[in-house]
């Protein structure tokens, strides 16, 4: 893609990035030009600091303004040194902003699994393997995380956006807890629950098209998915994904 073969030659010209791998959709497999957002993993040789981050910044601002625009292109800059501690949070550029987060561990999983590196070590060399048991807890630490967090709040799930990544999230971690493995967005879709005309809107929105669902009734869907999933993904142990005792 255009806009990653650039970024890859900005941020490789920094001097202090030394490996640019590939999560996500992109990864899987499921990438949709202009719906699915681009993302990315760099390493640094050292921590990022401000006057590295004000760098960033302005690449990144260069980039979303020209061969960017539309393409939603993150990347989380990881310090290599830090790579074994899942709660350092890291410089992240995301939806026109550099905040801070933590390399999730089902980032990690798509890194491992699936991803590759643009210049640099694969994935696979720089992070610890990842098996099923792992991969499980990773899902489980997101939906009594953030996601337990916004099942607290019935009011956000009136953004459409957010009503639709959470029926997705919420089949995507089910199916990481049951089966230890990942699963597409696309894929994600066909499994949401929620009745057959909000998965055909769901499937059409995934395809790019412009349609609309009606917000009352998809947010009081998604919300209720999401509290019956985080209420069962703390039941689990995450070391099996077999129910406590």
């Amino acid at each position: 893609m255009p806009v990653v073969d650039e970024f890859a030659r900005d941020v490789g010209a920094l001097g202090w990035v030394t490996d640019l791998l590939v999560a996500g959709s992109l990864a899987t497999g499921d990438h949709i030009p202009g719906v699915s957002d681009l993302d990315l993993v760099a390493l640094t040789d050292g921590p990022v600091d401000a006057a590295r981050q004000a760098t960033l910044a302005t690449l990144h601002r260069r980039l979303d303004d020209g061969v960017g625009s539309g393409a939603s292109l993150g990347c989380v800059y990881v310090d290599a040194a830090t790579v074994p501690d899942v709660q350092v949070r890291h410089p992240t550029w995301t939806h026109g902003q550099l905040v801070r987060r933590i390399l999730s561990g089902v980032t990690r999983a798509e890194l491992v699994r699936h991803g590759y590196a643009i210049f640099g070590r694969a994935p696979r060399d720089v992070l610890p393997p990842m098996d099923d048991d792992d991969i499980r807890a990773a899902a489980r630490a997101e939906l009594t995380g953030y996601w337990a967090w916004a099942a607290r709040r019935p009011w956000l799930w009136l953004d459409p956006a957010l009503a639709d990544l959470g029926l997705t999230s919420m089949a995507r971690g089910r199916h990481a807890l049951g089966t230890g493995a990942l699963l597409t967005k696309t894929a994600a879709v066909r499994e949401a629950a929620a009745p057959a005309w909000l998965i055909d809107q769901l499937s059409a929105r995934r395809r790019g098209e412009r349609v609309a669902s009606p917000r009352l009734r998809t947010a009081l869907i998604a919300w209720r998915d999401a509290r019956r999933t985080v209420a069962r993904a703390r039941q689990l142990n995450p070391g099996n994904g077999a129910a406590e005792r």
